[in-house]
């Protein structure tokens, strides 16, 4: 039974995807009012819908009827039009509403729209993500929230609906920075456990023989884990997170380094990884399949589908 001990908070939310039709069915469940933006794929809707959610057609609608909004698409080209576009949450937001971005974005275009929501006395937070869709729908989700003390404090109690682990990183686009720097991480991991599977194949040592000496080890970790379901068990679904997203988010951690007047050479490399397995097709997989693309360059058969088979 949804809980009946929300605040007066009324509750947006835009993005109804892998990650956020769970955390959104989190945040009505425990009794906040929700009302969220359709989308083409009616499943998602549907279900929010037959929980109490309500659907309305455009973003100017949610912000109508919110005093939180949550938005959790792609990256900050789709963010923006949400906020800036033709019926746009700037059209809607009453003063002393708060815009919460959970995508994963151009710290940049973050601190660009807080500037402008505060001219009208709007608050802007970024809270992005770990972790997967299976932790979204079960309430347990990591986050690092950029925000000033108020407003997290303001925030905290309903991103607790969805997220086990929450961060106050610093104040806004400092969630969004450390966001980048999880992924350089972690997509970098992808990016050597796809060639060092490949190499492995080459000098003769299996999968399986690999994974016997890491899984286990001090080089195991949660993310080896679910990118091995792809290589040993040809699990796509293990880790629901195109590689289209990596490439984008490596571009924004490029453009991060740029700015800080950095030179990033590993990102540059992990970034290169994702980018050939886009090239050759690769845009809509899911991360561990780099490795059936590497493979393929090398002449390589590690017994995953090849790519564009599965």
């Amino acid at each position: 039974m949804p809980d009946t001990t929300a605040t007066h908070e009324k509750i947006g939310f835009i993005g109804i995807g892998f990650m956020g039709h769970g955390m959104a069915k989190n945040i009505v469940h425990k009794g906040y009012s929700l009302t969220f933006l359709g989308r083409k794929n009616r499943a998602p809707a549907e279900d929010l819908t037959s929980r109490g959610g309500v659907e309305v057609a455009t973003p100017l609608e949610v912000a109508k009827a919110s005093t939180i909004v949550f938005i959790c698409v792609t990256g900050s080209a789709q963010v923006e039009e949400i906020v800036r576009g033709p019926n746009g949450l700037i059209e809607g937001l009453a003063a002393g509403a708060i815009v919460v971005d959970c995508s994963t974005a151009d710290p940049n275009s973050t601190i660009a729209l807080a500037r402008l929501l505060a001219e009208k006395g709007v608050a802007y937070a970024d809270a992005p993500l770990g972790r997967t869709p299976k932790e979204a729908w079960e309430g347990t989700l990591d986050t690092m929230v950029g925000a000033d003390d108020a407003v997290f404090a303001r925030l905290k109690p309903v991103i607790d609906t969805w997220a086990g682990k929450v961060v106050h990183i610093g104040a806004v686009g400092d969630g969004h920075r450390m966001k980048l720097l999880n992924n350089f991480l972690s997509l970098g991991y992808g990016a050597l456990y796809a060639e060092a599977l490949t190499l492995a194949q080459k000098v003769g040592i299996s999968p399986q023989r690999f994974d016997s000496v890491i899984r286990g080890g001090r080089m195991d970790c949660g993310f080896y884990q679910t990118f091995m379901k792809w290589t040993l068990e040809h699990d796509r679904n293990a880790h629901k997170f195109s590689i289209a997203n990596a490439l984008k988010d490596l571009r924004y951690l490029e453009a991060m380094a740029d700015a800080a007047g950095m030179v990033n050479p590993l990102g540059n490399a992990a970034k290169n990884a994702y980018a050939v397995a886009v090239a050759g097709g690769g845009a809509d997989h899911f991360v561990p399949q780099p490795t059936s693309h590497i493979a393929a360059l090398n002449g390589v058969d590690l017994g995953t589908p090849k790519p564009g088979a599965e």
